[in-house]
């Protein structure tokens, strides 16, 4: 089954779906989420890209980011890929969302009004090796360090997203 975006206007006003990738290659707007997760320090968890992912492999992110289904709220799509990818289920908050456009090679775009959403975990995680090849926690400072030694370890999203974030809290 082809995995469809739902399209939107910059006032969240549905347009129409479009296959995920078509969608990337077109630079089209559409609904997305965003999950930062952190442990009972305040650390938070990156995930590791899967080396199979069609953009961005093996490339460290935030806890997941994803696209809510046409049936989903923002909400649903985000608690349903925690399980899906990290294995979990945890409470979320939103904080906020935003439109970026961001190029991640290969002439694909991620162009998305984001929803980011907080939460704490400190348990197991049952990871899908399709989506994660491995997760771990980082204090804010060290990430700040690692973004700025080595930023091509890092998904053009999430770097862009983070700062963001940085701006609300």
């Amino acid at each position: 089954m082809e995995e469809m975006v739902v399209l939107v206007n910059p006032e969240d006003q549905v347009l129409g779906l479009m296959e995920k990738q078509q969608a990337h290659i077109n630079g089209l707007l559409h609904r997305a989420f965003s999950v930062f997760l952190f442990n009972e320090n305040g650390e938070m968890l990156l995930q590791k890209r899967a080396s199979e992912k069609y953009h961005s492999p093996n490339q460290w992110t935030n806890a997941v980011c994803s696209h809510p289904r046409t049936d989903e709220t923002y909400l649903e799509g985000a608690n349903r890929r925690l399980t899906e990818e990290l294995g979990i289920k945890t409470e979320l908050s939103e904080k906020f969302n935003f439109i970026y456009k961001a190029d991640v090679g290969n002439g694909l775009w991620e162009h998305e009004l984001d929803h980011v959403f907080t939460g704490k975990y400190s348990s197991e995680f049952n990871l899908n090796k399709n989506e994660v090849e491995e997760v771990r926690y980082i204090s804010m400072k060290d990430l700040d360090q690692e973004i700025a030694e080595h930023p091509e370890q890092f998904t053009e999203w999430f770097k862009i997203i983070l700062e963001e974030y940085k701006h609300h809290f």
